[in-house]
């Protein structure tokens, strides 16, 4: 699939280029990576063309959004939020919706280029939109490989569709990696901040606030990710990813853990060399190197000065303090709907953590006790009405489960 990839993107128009502008749609563009999109859109304003924007329910800033940017097609997800999008954007000429379904029809305008930055299983159906009508994807939700690698691989085989990595790891190693020659391959590394938890006891960790579990020492993320982040969970759902996009298999896939957060992931080759993307700690890196492909574009990034830096540290991360990270990989190597449940029972998870309702630690205890209680649910789903299905159970199971633990 990546060796398709780089083969396909030197028919894709360049920002900066003297092309015509670059068709833009920006799913969930509220969000950090939304927003980070948008900057990057507005600083070579005249190289793309706003499609459609898409938010979950801040309506307040998909308006002032869509004002400043004029896209053809604003949507907001909570249908009841539509007759306050309706009026703050009446007179400015742009077509607006509201609900999943038009979330769907704005992932199918025809836009060449895609973000598909929707956190969690929500993004799912318009992101396979987007894939099955051929459209280049900048993938920053992870749920949509982590849920339904299958299904997503064999629609952008289909299609012709190109997925672009977002993720950080995942765009440092699609920058270093020679997919024509997957079989020199050693080892591909994905490095990990080790969130704000790395040095913490688990007796420490038991009593982390929410607060504490989203103030990352190094990223600006959502919620729901940073809390991933703590978990180490978030690096887990990576080796998934990691797994459907570089197919090298499970076992030369490795972790480490990377608190500078500079280098963004290696891939060592038999020969001995490892090839290493560095960057300042700046989601604006890989989403222009998305955005840009196969060209590159200026950013304000911070440019690297490693002589300031000093020195960079690596370590193995601690599968006892951090016990989400086995779960990812067992659930990778069962296969069939273990990830999908591995997920669903994460976000239910991590929300009730945010709602005070369990404590951290109790976040990947409640996810191993949902993937035991379904442990004969192996079979790979075939469409994305089986995945919902699916998906909607380990939701109940963990609810149940958390319930019990929040007693």
């Amino acid at each position: 699939m990546t060796a398709e990839i780089r083969k396909r993107g030197e028919d894709v128009p360049q920002a900066g280029s003297s092309r015509e502008p670059r068709s833009v749609s920006v799913l969930g563009s509220t969000g950090s990576i939304g927003c980070s999109t948008l900057d990057l859109i507005e600083r070579e304003r005249e190289c793309f063309e706003l499609v459609a924007l898409t938010a979950h329910r801040n309506v307040a800033m998909l308006i002032e959004q869509a004002r400043r940017l004029r896209p053809q097609f604003a949507v907001i997800a909570d249908a009841t939020l539509y007759e306050e999008l309706s009026a703050g954007l009446a007179g400015t000429g742009v077509e607006i919706g509201a609900g999943r379904d038009a979330v769907v029809e704005a992932a199918l305008r025809p836009a060449g280029w895609v973000m598909a930055g929707i956190v969690g299983a929500a993004g799912l159906a318009p992101t396979l939109a987007a894939v099955r009508r051929g459209a280049s994807v900048a993938l920053a939700n992870k749920e949509c490989l982590v849920s339904a690698g299958p299904l997503f691989l064999s629609e952008v085989a289909r299609s012709g569709a190109t997925l672009l990595p977002v993720d950080s790891e995942h765009n440092a190693i699609f920058q270093v990696l020679d997919t024509a020659k997957l079989g020199s391959v050693d080892k591909i590394i994905l490095t990990a901040s080790g969130g704000p938890f790395r040095s913490w006891s688990r007796a420490e960790m038991e009593r982390a606030t929410p607060e504490q579990a989203v103030a990352h020492p190094k990223w600006d993320m959502g919620a729901k990710i940073s809390v991933d982040s703590a978990t180490l969970m978030n690096k887990g759902l990576e080796l998934i990813e990691a797994h459907y996009l570089f197919p090298v298999g499970e076992e030369r896939l490795d972790i480490v853990i990377h608190p500078e957060s500079i280098v963004h992931s290696m891939v060592a080759y038999v020969d001995g060399s490892v090839l290493a993307q560095l960057g300042s700690p700046d989601m604006r890196t890989p989403i222009s190197y998305a955005l840009a492909w196969p060209d590159r574009m200026a950013t304000p990034c911070a440019k690297l000065n490693l002589a300031e830096i000093g020195k960079l540290t690596f370590e193995a991360p601690d599968p006892v303090r951090f016990p989400a990270l086995t779960l990812a990989r067992e659930a990778l190597k069962a296969g069939g709907a273990v990830p999908t449940i591995l997920n669903a029972a994460n976000e239910v998870a991590v929300a009730a953590f945010l709602d005070r309702r369990i404590g951290f630690l109790d976040i990947a205890a409640t996810v191993e006790a949902v993937l035991s209680a379904m442990e004969a649910q192996s079979e790979a789903p075939r469409d994305l009405e089986q995945i919902y299905e699916i998906d909607g159970f380990a939701r109940i199971r963990t609810e149940e489960v958390v319930q019990l633990r929040g007693r």
